[in-house]
């Protein structure tokens, strides 16, 4: 089995959510802890963005730090 690095699979995962955008998004990764950052347009798109990392072997914790602009 070939080992895909961490933030592939991050980017892989939100590249297949039809519900964000990944223009205003912005992640790190660090030993199995994802932090998300940047602007979504509703709350439904912050759960969506976090849901989609939620199945994605070797994360063990997802700092959910977007935040909603309406503008």
């Amino acid at each position: 089995m070939i080992n895909i690095p961490l933030d592939d699979r991050v980017l892989t995962a939100l590249e297949r959510n039809p519900y964000i955008t990944q223009r205003n998004l912005r992640f790190e990764t660090d030993q199995g802890r994802v932090i998300l950052r940047g602007v979504v347009s509703t709350y439904f798109q912050k759960q969506m963005a976090q849901e989609s990392l939620r199945k994605v072997d070797g994360i063990h914790e997802i700092a959910n730090e977007l935040e909603v602009c309406w503008g």
